[in-house]
């Protein structure tokens, strides 16, 4: 009887670069929150919130970057129609991510203690979650806009996750002992030097995605500094957490 071969997917240059950004992403956050989190148990000791909130939002937050991964490998497998159907739940994910992050957001800076970890002033430091879902909003927005052109749409996935993982970069093994917002987002804009050179080697320019997604993760970063002790950001800060009640 005989036997039908089962045709083998040859990945290309392309194909092993997106996934491999996207396990790099998926590494990254999950050493960044091994101790608070996806290990809890082993380090009952290490800092972590005391809300349940926190709880759900660590487990969707992570749903999104195994999504990352998973959708980046059935690209590279040649299964786009599975990749286009989990694109759907995707976009639920990242709707309910924004939800809860800013809801952790403002339930940490309402804490007296304010961040966990991080010894800037509460109303201050909201600033740098906040953003972070707005880019991340906007980026995913925009890829969901350029679905039908899969250059454009893959590094909008890419650029809204990198703007997420500042998080987990502050929380690495020796990183979290300098506690510098500076350092924390030269680290994040390193993700971005890998597309960079890639757009440079496959297409010899920098495609318009990485070229502005790119400058508007790196230009806010500094601005969120510059913004959070003004008089107008702590005014709002006081006024957004005090809608949590």
């Amino acid at each position: 009887m005989a036997v039908q071969a089962i045709p083998r997917v040859r990945w290309s240059g392309e194909r092993s670069f997106y996934t491999g950004m996207a396990l790099a992403i998926l590494v990254t956050v999950y050493v960044g929150f091994a101790r608070s989190f996806f290990l809890r148990p082993l380090f009952p000791t290490w800092p972590s919130p005391p809300e349940t909130l926190f709880y759900v939002h660590g487990a969707v937050f992570a749903a999104w970057f195994v999504l990352l991964v998973a959708q980046a490998s059935l690209v590279a497998a040649g299964r786009t129609d599975v990749h286009r159907k989990l694109g759907r739940w995707g976009v639920v994910l990242a709707a309910g991510m924004v939800v809860l992050g800013v809801l952790g957001a403002l339930t940490a800076a309402r804490r007296p203690t304010g961040f966990v970890g991080i010894p800037v002033p509460p109303l201050q430091f909201l600033v740098v979650p906040l953003v972070d879902m707005v880019m991340f909003a906007s980026f995913v927005g925009l890829a969901i806009a350029k679905r039908s052109d899969p250059q454009a749409h893959k590094r909008w996935m890419l650029l809204a996750s990198i703007n997420l993982i500042t998080a987990a970069i502050a929380r690495w093994p020796g990183v979290i002992t300098v506690g510098a917002p500076p350092l924390f987002f030269g680290l994040t804009d390193l993700f971005l030097v890998p597309i960079v050179i890639w757009d440079r080697k496959s297409r010899g320019r920098v495609h318009p995605a990485t070229l502005w997604g790119g400058l508007l993760t790196v230009v806010s970063q500094p601005l969120r500094l510059v913004v959070s002790g003004t008089t107008a950001w702590l005014a709002f800060a006081r006024w957004v957490t005090g809608l949590l009640g």
